[in-house]
């Protein structure tokens, strides 16, 4: 399903509206120490979002990035959900600013009861700021809560947790990641795409089909991943367009960026995985496509695709990375 561009669009001018006047200076220091937790290895049992100027710059800084590559993983998801099916309702865990909301109603564009679930106070107050720019979240709920071992999901239809398994203790991951398989018919967890952030995924991904969940993106099985352990990690890529006041707070200067990205899409529902998954950037050559895939009988294979095949050459060469395959 391809998304509409307008959410984003509508998220970077609430963010610029919002964070206007904001000094570079210190939204330059907050992100600096937003980084350090973001690409840390230590989990925290306290808010990583400690104050307005925090929240703000966390915004600017990653609030596109997490939309995208959230809004990537539930296509992946909606292209394998049964026809026609949207959420009836959304729970987000450890949401914050709510980047994953705005992901879901450009996914699927309709009102919903939605819950914000986070123990940054700070966060949830700017969340519900941004969303008065979204009228699909007119009734979203903001709700302060442990992100741990306590924490209690409502019946939902779809649960998404993102960029937040990081910033927990392992056992907490565990009782989180239950939780929400215990309350959702679909569950889609996304990180970095890290060698961490992939472990976390992998982590998540046991824990979901063994609470009877089945996986539907990315990968085209339940079994058990083929990557091997420690020789490399299973991510993707978002590209994400940066705004004026986002060219500023990350100090870059092009008009894009790409978000790497791990994720996993696992659900209750009669799903249709992919029949391949393309997990490498195409390598476009001379007559010929070379495409590095997950397929459905749990190995990882390569295939070329010549101009002997056709249409298929044509959608070889047009295919991306993170794209379904026949």
């Amino acid at each position: 399903m391809n998304a509409p561009t307008t959410s984003a669009e509508t998220l970077r001018s609430a963010l610029a509206a919002l964070l206007d006047g904001l000094p570079p200076k210190q939204a330059a220091q907050a992100v600096d120490r937003l980084i350090a937790n973001y690409r840390g290895r230590t989990p925290t049992d306290a808010p990583v979002l400690r104050d307005r100027s925090d929240v703000a710059a966390y915004a600017a800084y990653r609030m596109p990035a997490t939309f995208e590559a959230v809004r990537a993983a539930l296509a992946a998801f909606a292209d394998a959900a049964p026809e026609g099916w949207a959420p009836d309702s959304h729970t987000d865990i450890g949401g914050g600013t709510g980047a994953a909301t705005w992901a879901v109603t450009s996914t699927w564009p309709a009102q919903r009861p939605v819950t914000v679930l986070d123990w940054a106070e700070p966060a949830l107050h700017l969340g519900r700021e941004l969303a008065a720019a979204n009228p699909l979240l007119d009734d979203a709920r903001w709700q302060r809560s442990r992100i741990g071992a306590a924490l209690t999901v409502e019946s939902t239809d779809l649960v998404t947790i993102s960029y937040v398994l990081g910033e927990l203790t392992a056992a907490d991951r565990g009782s989180v990641v239950e939780a929400a398989a215990r309350a959702a018919q679909t569950v889609v967890v996304i990180e970095p795409g890290t060698p961490d952030g992939y472990t976390r995924i992998i982590e998540a991904r046991d824990r979901l089909i063994a609470a009877g969940l089945r996986v539907a993106a990315p990968c085209p099985h339940s079994a058990a991943c083929p990557i091997e352990p420690g020789k490399d990690w299973c991510h993707f890529s978002a590209r994400v367009s940066r705004s004026s006041l986002h060219r500023k707070v990350k100090g870059g200067s092009l008009p894009y960026e790409d978000e790497k990205f791990s994720y996993v899409a696992a659900t209750r529902l009669p799903a249709e995985p992919a029949t391949a998954r393309i997990v490498r950037r195409p390598q476009i050559r001379k007559g010929q496509v070379l495409l590095d895939l997950c397929v459905a009988d749990g190995a990882l294979e390569r295939t070329t695709v010549t101009k002997r095949h056709g249409p298929l050459y044509k959608a070889a060469r047009d295919a991306d990375w993170g794209d379904a395959w026949q």
